[in-house]
């Protein structure tokens, strides 16, 4: 078993944490302008994870994408729009703007299946159009202590990213999502940060949405340092996606705020820093347009 935290000498210090996040929320006001909500907006994959989700309702998703800046020509596009493995076609057949087709992937999102499946679904989803691959952190394995299995899983994937994608001419990215909320521990979301990288993620997120705690300020603060400590020793700029909760333009503001803090300018785009969000994109337009937006 790796010992992350001495490899790359870090230890997650909850005070300190702590006043910072009081700082960051105290400067949320500060923060808020015209631009800083832009930036925010063009940084979100805008998602749809539900069990009724349809073909029709996919594409509806997309041509609202598609069409967005005929009402809106000052707003940059969403990054990407995130969706279940098997509507990677969908998004792909109906896009006519230019933003990525994010895909969950891998038995999103328990993870709980075998190995093989997992590896099938990355291959369909990566081979009908996927640009980027959100897979779930094998928690069955990491948190019986097996963590070896956990990055393994990952290195897997990530040969499989890089084997279909290699033979169409393309890149396609990995995102690893922690689960944070089952980790429960700071020291856990750090071994499990530094894991995913070193497997190969080039983006780790928080949650998937699905449990009863997603995204949190302090999550996002550690592995936003384990972020900047990976960076240190390796001289590898690994991307932050902070998931599930994220409902208001407040909520940007403050990922936002820690990202800008712990990382610095150099994270704030959308190839270094995603927003997983559903509800959020609303409220962003709502908070510049100073009116109630329901486009999305």
């Amino acid at each position: 078993m790796v010992d992350y935290l001495n490899k790359y000498g870090y230890t997650p210090d909850r005070e300190a944490i702590g006043r910072a996040l009081d700082i960051i929320a105290a400067n949320l006001e500060n923060v808020a302008s015209e631009q800083v909500y832009k930036e925010c907006f063009s940084m979100m994959d805008l998602t749809t994870l539900k069990t009724d989700d349809t073909p029709a309702s996919v594409t509806k998703l997309v041509n609202k994408v598609n069409a967005f800046q005929a009402s809106y020509p000052e707003w940059p596009l969403p990054a990407s729009i995130c969706v279940y493995s098997n509507f990677a076609a969908t998004v792909k057949e109906a896009r006519k703007a230019d933003f990525n087709i994010t895909v969950v992937s891998a038995c999103f999102p328990t993870s709980q299946s075998f190995l093989e499946v997992k590896l099938k679904e990355v291959e369909m989803a990566v081979e009908q159009g996927a640009d980027e691959v959100d897979i779930v952190l094998a928690l069955n394995a990491f948190l019986a202590g097996d963590t070896e299995a956990a990055a393994e899983e990952i290195r897997q994937v990530r040969r499989v990213i890089d084997e279909v994608a290699g033979r169409q001419g393309r890149e396609v990215h990995l995102k690893v999502i922690l689960e944070t909320g089952l980790l429960r521990t700071p020291e856990n979301i750090a071994d499990a940060s530094f894991l995913a990288m070193e497997a190969g993620a080039d983006f780790i997120k928080t949650s998937t949405g699905k449990v009863d705690v997603n995204a949190t300020p302090v999550a996002a603060y550690v592995m936003c340092e384990c972020i900047a400590k990976y960076h240190a020793v390796t001289g590898k700029k690994i991307g932050f996606k902070p998931a599930g909760g994220i409902s208001t333009a407040a909520d940007a503001l403050c990922y936002y705020s820690i990202v800008a803090s712990v990382l610095g300018k150099e994270w704030l785009n959308k190839h270094m820093f995603r927003f997983g969000v559903s509800r959020v994109a609303n409220s962003i337009l709502s908070a510049v347009e100073q009116k109630t937006v329901s486009y999305f």
